[in-house]
């Protein structure tokens, strides 16, 4: 912000900077040349609000529950929803696309978001960051014979053009200008760097001409919806045809922010934003209006929490980012007057597979409004508070900040936005605590203008509260349906039209006062809820209602049949307004209310049958409240008819059961084996596992010390999880004492070195360290004599690779140099071994980062169907603990039934601990926690345990990679880091069971290919 401050003197920006802030905006709509019909946030002949959230279908790669957790963002009243696409996700190779198998197959995303009725904003890259691998960069990418990358080096230009062309002619028949709902297509991400110089506007070409080349290639692929960018932060001023007329301009421009740290490690942050300080707003206005004055602000990424990386607690850190920094942080934006937002993540999922950025865990449950295990919490609750109405609050689309401060209010310490329609003169009153970190509670009252001039409200009633970090907007003029809301002091939840009469929903918290008008109305009688609680003001202009907000919600209904619904905010929480189409614009004619249910999916009106069709979840017995057409006889829930308690007036209540009990089989009768023959003294080298590491040069431009070949593993296209060294060295008469070792596998990798069978040591890994060099003694190993060959074995786990620029930086040796008392040492031969078939994807249903190296993985040993009769049996068929005894590496497996009735949504989650959790008690005090395990199901690696460097323990496995009516395989490989040995405990449990009218037990086979025998030519 200090720089962007420094930006604002400069001579050229001071014009803009005042013109732009004495002045009412244009409001222009910008056209592209292209198409009309979608023109920056101005879609099918109307402006939208877009309410958008992040997830990613490759972090998810059951292609059946995108619908899951696509009805659920939809119920939450969002219009649209993001995705970016993995480059590395969909090439393995640098000749192969896969857009077609399970999880690959982009076009389904974007057939349901048309059949569900929501927008699609799509962010291809070529580069996405998103905390994965090497940014989403496929991995052949990261050798340096392609440059430095995101620029217009002609080697790096026609790397990326095959996945462009391919994906962007992939995306074109889904645009909203082909029918489709595709609004909005992003070139690139967070990338600044248009200017050498901002003040002089000297442009930087090699980024420049990128960003045109991208462009350039979409356009060609009949790509004509805007394109946009996301600025990283406010000081890069790139792209944005307000600012400039030059090369590489987009559309639309955006900015990204994470106000509360995008990661549960603060000092990621504190390096580029401070120190961190809790609930601290930021100041986002004064950059619009320099940098795209007459484009509508956007947040193509706002924070929907924060990621978790090694180290991190278990479960994330949703302390400073939960249900208060929802309702604060969001309507800030609005305060700020912004009208398209973006959360990332609004689901994170999971890091499964090798897929990890060095910085992230396995979980990417990213604090988000919906859980990794699709569960729903209070944060996606009151998120939908604020994203129902503005999907309602239509004048919110085209207003001016005509003025904001302290002077709104009665109380010096509250600060109010006023955001004012000029066409319509409705107003939005954004109110928040002057000093946005304090969590007092404070009463005022607040001026404000309306066509029937200016009041002081409320006018009758309680004075308003603002109790903690929590914001309120407050509206005049409100139109809904052919009512207009003259004030309002609670906040507006929702309105729908039905039987052509308005039906408005408000919201409060629980025992604060609010106070309404409704221009025109005479007459008001309560309906029902807490009577005491409600007065009537009978004036000659109109009825104004005075209330505190009781438990539940209370009904007034006004002279022509308006009826408003007071509602406090748990009973907001279990407020859903499902539409009766697909349109993404939800139309208030076309809605229904109901109150009460966990989730609410759809609804569907029989007009033949004048039945209500409602589907939806539910976690126990419940009342449910409808608000309909007097038309509706009969109302089904997941398909059942139910009861109907009452009917009156259009209001419906019945009651609904909960899910019935769920119990998991018992997960037990391990088998085991060897999963690191590598050291053995008779293990044989095969050709189709090992390459021969003897190359003398790399394109890479961090040269590897010592007199070795080049040790990087990328350079020998092998690319995830684990990697095997094997180097052999002569018998001398003055043999070697040690080997010292420099390895880069990033944060929180290590390895394990043998000498001729005998372990001489290990670095554990650290959370903080992406590089380790060390020396190993061969004090504890037998040299080999005669004209024998010594034989050194190092056990390699990698993290990843780096985000950005650093994506090139090297994995695997760096330096491997013989020490002792002779006067020079030399390897003979070197040779790595990685994941089967290295860059030809053996396994194009799960992709390419699902295997790594291990023994156990290269020949399927993980996979269902492989054959393991001869494998030992664990003594105990009870037990759940899993025993390495000393350095080494073991593979584990089970099968478990499972058979999950229709009608049940249940979530299972893994849960690995070890000796030091302190949650359970070893059988063998003695074994440590210094191991790495990988738990596969079915075959998908959806799990990494490092217990002495992170905190996860529990990895839920989504519907579709379990089996739900059927038999599941489940496989963990546990590493031994420690010469006595690692004891890990392995567990299964329900994490939820639900009511559900969304079939768990889907047919899924084709995502769970099992074990075939050619496989083992990678022994």
């Amino acid at each position: 912000m200090k720089v962007f401050e420094g930006l604002l003197k400069l001579g050229g920006l001071a014009l803009l900077v005042s013109s732009a802030l004495s002045q009412d905006t244009d409001w222009p709509v910008h056209d592209n040349g292209l198409t009309d019909l979608v023109q920056c946030y101005y879609v099918r002949g109307e402006r939208l609000f877009i309410f958008s959230g992040e997830f990613h279908p490759w972090r998810y790669p059951v292609p059946e529950l995108w619908r899951d957790l696509l009805e659920k963002v939809k119920a939450a009243g969002f219009n649209t929803f993001s995705i970016y696409t993995s480059w590395g996700y969909h090439s393995a190779s640098p000749d192969s696309l896969d857009f077609t198998n399970g999880g690959h197959n982009l076009t389904s995303i974007m057939t349901l978001a048309k059949e569900l009725g929501m927008y699609l904003i799509v962010r291809p890259g070529p580069y996405v960051n998103a905390e994965a691998n090497a940014g989403g960069f496929p991995l052949w990418l990261t050798t340096g014979e392609y440059g430095s990358l995101r620029n217009d080096d002609d080697r790096y230009t026609a790397a990326w053009k095959p996945y462009w062309d391919e994906i962007s002619s992939i995306i074109e028949p889904h645009l909203i200008t082909n029918g489709g709902n595709v609004i909005m297509f992003q070139i690139e991400n967070e990338l600044n760097g248009q200017w050498k110089d901002i003040e002089d506007r000297e442009l930087n070409p090699p980024i420049a001409n990128y960003m045109q080349l991208l462009q350039d290639s979409v356009r060609e692929r009949g790509i004509d919806v805007p394109l946009a960018h996301n600025a990283p932060n406010m000081n890069g001023y790139s792209w944005s045809n307000d600012f400039s007329n030059e090369t590489g301009n987009v559309d639309v421009v955006g900015l990204d922010s994470y106000p509360s740290c995008w990661s549960c490690n603060l000092s990621e942050c504190t390096g580029t934003n401070g120190e961190y300080v809790p609930y601290k707003t930021i100041e986002y206005y004064t950059y619009f209006t320099v940098q795209s004055p007459s484009q509508p602000n956007f947040m193509p990424e706002f924070q929907g929490g924060s990621y978790n990386p090694w180290g991190g607690p278990q479960g994330g850190c949703p302390t400073d980012i939960g249900v208060d920094f929802a309702n604060l942080f969001y309507r800030n934006l609005i305060y700020q007057r912004v009208t398209a937002i973006s959360l990332y993540m609004l689901f994170g999922g999971t890091n499964w597979g090798h897929s990890a950025c060095p910085v992230v865990a396995s979980s990417y449950d990213y604090s988000s409004p919906v859980k990794e295990n699709r569960a729903l919490w209070d944060k996606y609750y009151e998120t939908k508070l604020l994203v129902l109405f503005t999907r309602v609050a239509h004048d919110l689309t085209h207003t001016d900040r005509v003025g904001n401060g302290t002077e709104y209010t009665t109380n010096g310490d509250i600060t109010t936005a006023e955001l004012r329609n000029p066409e319509t003169n409705a107003a939005f009153y954004v109110t928040m605590h002057r000093d946005s970190t304090s969590g007092t509670s404070e009463v005022f009252k607040l001026k404000v203008d309306t066509s029937e001039g200016p009041l002081t409200v409320p006018r009758h009633g309680n004075p308003i509260t603002l109790n903690g970090h929590q914001s309120k907007i407050l509206v005049t003029d409100f139109r809904f349906g052919k009512e207009t809301l003259l004030y309002s002091t609670a906040e507006v939840l929702s309105y729908s039209i039905i039987d052509g009469r308005e039906v408005l929903a408000l919201w409060l918290p629980e025992g604060e006062a609010g106070e309404f008008k409704i221009k025109g109305r005479s007459k008001a009688k309560v309906l029902g809820g807490s009577r005491d609680s409600v007065t009537l003001h009978e004036e000659k202009d109109g009825v104004t209602v005075s209330y505190v907000q009781s438990s539940g919600m209370n009904i007034v209904e006004l002279g022509g049949g308006t009826r408003v619904l007071m509602l406090d905010r748990q009973a907001a929480y279990r407020f859903w307004v499902p539409t009766l189409d697909n349109n993404p614009a939800a139309p208030e004619g076309n809605t229904v209310f109901v109150q009460g249910p966990y989730l609410v999916r759809s609804a569907v009106y029989d007009k033949k049958k004048k039945t209500l069709h409602l589907t939806g979840d539910e976690e126990e017995a419940r009342s449910v409240t409808v608000f309909a057409s007097k038309k509706v006889h009969a109302i089904t829930w997941n398909g059942d008819m139910v009861d109907l308690d009452s009917k009156h007036g259009g209001m419906y209540t019945f009651s609904i059961e909960g899910p019935s009990s769920f119990k998991l089989p018992r997960l037990g009768g391990w088998k085991w084996t060897d999963s690191l023959p590598e050291i053995s003294k008779n293990y044989t080298l095969s050709d189709n596992v090992w390459v021969v590491a003897d190359k003398t040069e790399t394109p890479n431009p961090t040269k590897p010390a010592g007199n070795n070949p080049v040790l990087y593993v990328d350079d020998y296209k092998i690319h995830y999880g684990n990697h095997i060294y094997r180097a052999t060295f002569p018998s001398t008469e003055e043999p070697p004492t040690g080997v010292f070792l420099n390895i880069t596998g990033g944060f929180a990798f290590g390895y394990s070195v043998w000498l001729n069978s005998d372990y001489i040591g290990s670095y554990h890994g650290l959370s903080y360290e992406k590089s380790h060099g060390a020396t190993y003694s061969f004090d504890n190993a037998t040299l080999a004599r005669g004209n024998s060959e010594n034989v050194l074995v190092v056990l390699m786990d990698q993290s990843g690779h780096e985000l950005r620029e650093a994506a090139i930086e090297p994995r695997g040796i760096t330096n491997a140099t013989l020490v002792g008392p002779g006067d020079e040492y030399a390897f003979t031969d070197w040779r790595i071994a990685g994941n089967a078939g290295r860059e030809e994807n053996i396994d194009p249903v799960r992709g390419p980062m699902n295997e790594g190296g291990l023994y156990a993985e290269r020949v399927g040993m993980h996979l269902p169907g492989y054959p393991d009769d001869n494998w030992a049996k664990l003594d105990d068929e009870e037990t759940t603990q899993l025993v390495v005894p000393s350095a080494g590496v073991r593979v584990f497996r089970t099968t478990a039934p499972l058979n999950v009735p229709e009608g049940l949504n249940v979530s299972i989650s893994f849960r690995l601990t070890a000796p030091s959790d302190g949650t359970f008690a070893p059988s063998n005090q003695e074994h440590s926690n210094r191991l790495r395990a990988m738990l596969f199901v079915n075959g998908y690696q959806y799990g990494r345990f490092s217990p002495h460097i992170g905190h996860q323990v529990d990895f839920p496995v989504p519907p579709g990679v379990l089996d739900y009516r059927g038999e599941n395989t489940i496989a963990v490989t546990v590493w031994s880091q420690d010469a006595g040995g690692v004891e890990v405990k392995v567990e299964w449990m329900v994490d939820y069971v639900h009511s559900t009218s969304f079939d768990m037990g889907f047919e899924s086979d084709g995502l769970r290919p099992g074990w075939t025998k050619d496989r083992l030519k990678y022994a």
